[in-house]
């Protein structure tokens, strides 16, 4: 899901990356863990369809839905750290935005296109929507198009915000500082948003993911050092992590049970949690790639179509909904999308693998 520019190689199995490639490896691990995360999270979302409100099973399924709710920003957060690294490396302002284009901008306007084609053949949308330009330009400017697509127009709009940001990360802050200085930035892109701008999809805009943003940009240009920043650092991040979950959850229930919650609260309980996981998976993703076990090299290679399973896997879980919708026991439903999980995860994947580096691959995906 982040740059598909750079090249993130998996290490074989049973054998141990050397340090040159070790980070290279755990980003890949990173995309895998991840899109994992997203397949789940949308299942469940399915899931609670049928499940009665307010069972025992209902509440679980609910609590996991919240807590794997932190996809989007960790994939921002990749981005910047993939592309931080390249663009130290060398800037070509020409190559690098014709390869954004590319590989970015292609694949939005193709799958946006495609999506509105099957909710219409799906019966979620009458015919009419594809011939009102209205509606066209509202999908394509707010990534609409499908309730996933939002994250590639934010990838766009964080391609063209890193360059700006080239001068700060080769002066290298540090990852910490990053993560104050981009939480005090996120809480004003807040307010103007709120008394200025009033955009009606914030979270649809780049703007709503500065804290990743800067975070992955300081993670970027320490890349090499962050093992051993990790290795410090985590018996501060994981508690911080716990206190800012048991602060999110319960607003997060709150909000999709409909209570009342304040929204910059919530809204900045969001991008804590979500920050802290972004970095926490990053670390867990680095001692992963340490053991070059099979599940490793299974993760790194799921990593590898990431973009692919995220752009199939939600026309595939609404096929197979409407083929036999989970329903039943909660016992059954957990069954059946577990199943359907599994599914959306290994279709595409297999998908994707099968067109790497092929003239339709590159149609379909940008690469």
């Amino acid at each position: 899901m982040s740059d598909p520019a750079s090249p993130v190689p998996a290490a074989p199995a049973g054998t141990v990356p050397s340090p040159t490639r070790a980070p290279l490896t755990m980003i890949d691990v990173f995309r895998g863990l991840t899109i994992l995360e997203v397949v789940l999270h949308h299942t469940t979302g399915m899931a609670l369809r049928y499940l009665t409100p307010g069972t025992l099973s209902h509440d679980a399924v609910t609590v996991l839905n919240r807590t794997l709710h932190f996809a989007v920003p960790a994939f921002v957060f990749l981005s910047a750290v993939v592309l931080t690294r390249s663009l130290l490396r060398r800037f070509e302002p020409r190559r690098y935005f014709w390869r954004r284009l590319t590989r970015g901008g292609w694949p939005y306007l193709l799958w946006s296109a495609l999506y509105m084609l099957w909710y219409v053949l799906s019966g979620q949308r009458p015919p009419e929507t594809l011939t009102d330009p209205d509606r066209w330009w509202f999908y394509l400017s707010n990534g609409k198009a499908s309730y996933h697509l939002y994250f590639l127009l934010v990838a766009l709009e964080v391609y063209l915000v890193l360059p700006l940001l080239l001068p700060l990360a080769r002066r290298r802050p540090g990852i910490t500082a990053a993560l104050l200085a981009g939480l005090a930035l996120q809480l004003g892109a807040y307010f103007l948003n709120r008394e200025v701008l009033r955009l009606p999809f914030p979270a649809s805009t780049v703007l709503w993911y500065l804290l990743p943003i800067t975070l992955g940009m300081a993670v970027g240009a320490r890349l090499d050092e962050f093992p051993a920043w990790w290795r410090r650092r985590r018996w501060v991040v994981l508690p911080a992590l716990v206190v800012a979950y048991a602060a999110y959850l319960p607003a997060a229930l709150s909000y999709v049970r409909g209570v009342p919650v304040t929204p910059v609260v919530y809204s900045t309980l969001s991008w804590v949690f979500t920050s802290l996981t972004a970095l926490t998976l990053l670390g867990a993703a680095h001692r992963i790639q340490r053991g070059g076990s099979r599940a490793q090299a299974a993760l790194a290679t799921l990593g590898t179509v990431s973009l692919q399973v995220y752009l199939i896997h939600p026309a595939l879980l609404q096929a197979l909904e409407r083929w036999n919708a989970p329903d039943g026991t909660p016992t059954q439903v957990a069954l059946t999308s577990g199943v359907y999980a599994l599914l959306a995860l290994l279709i595409p994947a297999l998908l994707g693998r099968a067109l790497l580096n092929t003239r339709l691959g590159t149609l379909l995906f940008g690469r």
